[in-house]
């Protein structure tokens, strides 16, 4: 029987200063967990036994697809240069040297440790398709480690990747981790959507993310309330009211126009007394990168032109790259380019790459609002001077149309028409279609069903094992404490004695306790020498989902049963309490 008094549970009445998100604040003050170091944290004995019910919960699910691996943290350079990650992923990626000088890196995910693997093993379809997972420590260098275990640089997570011999393969292992990640997600009580996603620097065709509504995520999630449509901000799509183009002036043809110190497009809307609607706003970007051959550093313009009154998202533009990430023209490279300063940018009179292999030619992107408009109003690329009549596709040709816009709150639903509603919510993790990303740069093939060697179509899919917890916290708390669904509590029923120094008192909250443990319940008795009011406190506190008062009551022979999450409080008799808990907790306990 787990006695609180032989037990480490160091509570506190304060949450540290730094603390500002309620799943941070109850976790060390309920004496989960303890932290070492910026982004790094040790979890104590209640932490550790609500991790092991998570995990439990994820390795029965995952065992019913899959098969456990366990793989080194630590990977040797070579590994994630063969994928082309290691430049990619820059100061986030842990770097270290072994004594012979040799780079190493702590792994963030494990898509080439179990590439690796599968080139090396798998030869042939027949071995198709296959399912490995691990639960292990990943490694994040955050520049900002932050909200306690929202934002760590050492996580816990389950991190799966299947093997296919084509698409529709994958679409088959996709889904039953999109299944499996339902049960999961639905054992540990959690209430999620599920999101459009992007891929970012992991690659591949689709990817959704399950989402926990909280105000301490940093994720921003669009949603349909009619239609249930769901997507990240970095995802999400609208449609657009329709907007009237302007008249055409003159002779229809391109129109300086002097607008002396006008360079906001707020100002020159003014000025000019039109809607920002019916301007396009000029981003002058650079990507950076290192030539494969020479190795020398190379630098290559990306102009992107998006309507007056939206806002590029960038996710979408690296989405639309390739995973290129742009950084800011500087006033020198503006005007090598332009031959204007900044503030009068526009697209015309400069020579285009035709697509985003023409590496001669800087590249032009447009977003999809601008298609078919006509009559727009542009920087001229002559200080103090707009033009007037400029019409995409008839004037300038870019180098490519993308959706390329940040979603408003408010604007119609992609699917139904409905305003669309802006809220922020935590990924609890995220589903990948890698496509042959790793496999195709890693050498990894095998033989089909013709004999032909053919390279394997992968996926990735991972759980972050601490944000379960912390979305649970989340969801479920109040001003003194909170408290987890029954299936990942640390104890399931906490056995609280009034006054451990009344004998009836003790023997009665012992029986119960042991009683109930008999019946396969986790119980806490709560043995300690100390007030009905502290005992009570640390109760609410901690996360257990029911509490059990044994206190004056006794001498009628009854119990005073708590529910934390409710704070409904039942009276019932001693004998039936073993009854009590069969019949409320059946349908939770699975």
């Amino acid at each position: 029987m787990h006695r609180w008094s032989q037990l480490f549970i160091p509570t506190l009445r304060e949450a540290p200063a730094d603390a500002e998100v309620a799943s941070h604040k109850f976790l060390v003050r309920a004496g989960y967990v303890r932290q070492l170091a910026a982004g790094l944290y040790s979890y104590l004995f209640l932490g550790q036994r609500s991790f092991n019910k998570i995990t439990a919960i994820v390795r029965e699910e995952m065992n019913r697809i899959g098969q456990e691996f366990y793989l080194p943290a630590l990977h040797p350079r070579e590994l994630w240069e063969a994928s082309g990650r290691w430049s990619v992923m820059g100061d986030n990626l842990f770097r270290l040297k072994d004594r012979k000088g040799a780079d190493l890196c702590l792994g963030m995910t494990h898509e080439e440790n179990m590439t690796e693997i599968a080139r090396k093993e798998l030869r042939s379809y027949k071995q198709l398709p296959q399912i490995w997972y691990q639960i292990q420590s990943k490694f994040r260098d955050e520049p900002r480690p932050k909200s306690g275990l929202l934002r760590v640089r050492q996580f816990m997570m389950k991190d799966s990747y299947s093997f296919d011999i084509d698409a529709a393969g994958l679409d088959v292992s996709y889904q039953k981790h999109r299944e499996t990640y339902h049960r999961i997600f639905d054992r540990c009580g959690l209430h999620y959507l599920v999101i459009d996603a992007h891929s970012g620097a992991m690659g591949g065709s689709q990817s959704e993310e399950f989402m926990v509504y909280t105000p301490a995520g940093e994720d921003q999630v669009v949603s349909c309330a009619n239609c249930k449509y769901a997507a990240n901000l970095e995802k999400a799509t609208s449609k657009l009211d329709p907007v009237t183009d302007l008249a055409p002036e003159g002779n229809g043809e391109p129109l300086e126009v002097h607008t002396p110190g006008q360079k906001t497009i707020e100002d020159v809307a003014r000025f000019l007394g039109v809607s920002p609607k019916n301007k396009i706003k000029t981003l002058a970007l650079m990507i950076d990168a290192q030539d494969a051959k020479s190795g020398k550093n190379t630098s290559r313009a990306v102009v992107v032109l998006v309507r007056g009154d939206h806002q590029l998202n960038e996710a979408k533009l690296s989405g639309a790259l390739a995973g290129k990430e742009t950084r800011p023209m500087q006033e020198e490279e503006i005007r090598q380019l332009f031959h204007s300063p900044a503030g009068f940018l526009g697209p015309l009179g400069v020579e285009w790459a035709k697509d985003l292999n023409d590496l001669a030619k800087p590249i032009l992107l447009v977003d999809k609002a601008l298609e078919g408009r006509s009559n727009l109003i542009a920087g001229a690329n002559k200080e103090d001077y707009h033009v007037k009549n400029i019409s995409p596709g008839k004037n300038f040709q870019p180098t490519a149309y993308a959706d390329l816009r940040a979603v408003s709150s408010g604007e119609p639903c992609p699917n139904c028409g409905s305003p669309l509603r802006m809220d922020t919510a935590v990924e609890i993790w995220h589903i990948f279609k890698l496509g042959y990303k790793y496999s195709e740069s890693m050498g990894a093939r095998v033989l089909d069903r013709n004999g032909k060697e053919v390279t394997p179509i992968m996926g990735s899919y991972g759980i972050g094992i601490e944000r379960i917890l912390t979305a649970a916290i989340e969801q479920s708390n109040d001003e003194n404490g909170f408290w987890l669904p029954l299936q990942i509590a640390p104890f399931d029923i906490i056995v609280t004695p009034t006054n451990v120094g009344d004998e009836k008192l003790k023997s009665t909250a012992e029986e119960v306790a042991a009683r109930l443990e008999g019946l396969g319940y986790d119980v806490l008795l709560d043995d300690r020498d100390e007030r009905p009011g502290v005992k009570f406190k640390d109760a609410d506190l901690v996360g257990i989902p029911f509490r059990i008062n044994v206190g004056k009551k006794v001498t009628e022979g009854t119990l005073e049963v708590v529910q934390r999450s409710t704070r409904q409080s039942s009276d019932v008799s001693i004998g039936a309490i073993t009854e009590y808990f069969q019949q409320l907790l059946k349908p939770s306990r699975n």
